[in-house]
């Protein structure tokens, strides 16, 4: 005869396992190491000194969460070899530290379709306002926070913007995370010069401490367990580049034309949002189309952008 247990039984006796095991037999734990926390750290050229108790504390929690969410922190590293190869030309060509390429780590883990309950889009998490003022195109048909190069290019804007105006690199990215106008008006009234010194919302205080962290795990990910293999990381995209100056009718019949299914499309170019273009204005869309071999494993190769990231 089927016995049928209700959902609650069920879930009684899994959360009952554990306890009647821990009180009739020995139970072996796996070992959790706390990560090394050094006397002081290196960010965008700068060196904060951890001698300060809450400067400590704040990079402590901070790599030990990144250090412990795994598979997140795990899925980061990977995303990087494919993306940093086409970031950090666009960050040396706005004459911004290569450090904060660990800010958009931060922002979106890397994840080019990421979307905020806050409504910020893309890898570098622009609302669309802000977006809109450093020259993106956001509307239903187009929205250029998720276009890699003009987000990146726009995020540089901001953070060099921020940086002439604190002269320091951990305000600048405070000022992304809270807003330019909230930490100056901070800093006036609390007296400091900043950010580092500010009593601030709980998320905007930890976030220069978080990219700091994010760029400890990612130089040397092997020093805090994670193990990779060059061939687990994924591959930089070749593309072949076509401009697009006119209406288009639907985009799934265009990218058949291309050769590549509407959803291959889709992933390259995410700043497309609609099934169809207008396009009064006759303003000039560059649209990548990955070339075949990029798309195949075993055709497209292995390059590893940071020889640190995977254990020979």
């Amino acid at each position: 005869m089927l016995k049928i247990f209700s959902p609650i039984v069920i879930l009684s006796a899994a959360l009952a396992a554990p306890y009647v095991s821990a009180q009739t037999s020995s139970v072996v734990f796996s070992n959790v190491v706390t990560p090394v926390i050094p006397e002081k750290i290196e960010l965008c050229g700068s060196t904060i000194d951890l001698d300060r108790s809450d400067m400590y504390e704040a990079f402590d929690r901070e790599l030990t969460s990144l250090a412990y969410t795994h598979g997140n922190t795990m899925l980061i590293i990977k995303r990087a070899n494919r993306f940093f190869p086409e970031l950090a030309p666009i960050l040396r060509a706005n004459g911004v530290p290569l450090d904060l390429l660990y800010l958009a780590c931060v922002e979106s883990s890397l994840n080019q379709r990421a979307y905020s309950p806050a409504k910020a889009a893309g890898l570098w998490q622009f609302i669309a306002s802000a977006a809109k003022e450093y020259g993106l195109e956001v509307n239903d048909e187009i929205d250029e926070r998720y276009n890699l190069e003009k987000a990146t290019a726009a995020a540089c804007k901001y953070l060099k913007k921020a940086y002439n105006r604190y002269g320091d690199w951990p305000t600048a990215m405070a000022a992304y995370n809270g807003g330019q106008t909230r930490i100056s008006n901070a800093l006036d009234k609390q007296g400091q010069d900043t950010s580092l010194d500010l009593f601030l919302a709980e998320e905007t205080t930890r976030y220069p401490y978080r990219v700091a962290a994010m760029k400890a795990i990612m130089e040397n990910p092997a020093a805090y367990g994670f193990k990779l293999a060059d061939n687990q990381l994924y591959q930089p995209r070749k593309y072949k580049t076509v401009e697009v100056s006119g209406p288009v009718e639907s985009w799934p019949e265009w990218a058949k034309k291309q050769g590549i299914s509407y959803a291959t499309l889709k992933d390259e170019n995410p700043w497309i949002r609609s099934l169809s273009l207008t396009n009064k204005a006759g303003k000039t869309y560059k649209v990548r189309i990955p070339l075949p071999e990029s798309l195949s494993r075993k055709k497209a190769g292995t390059k590893t952008y940071n020889p640190n990231w995977t254990v020979k």
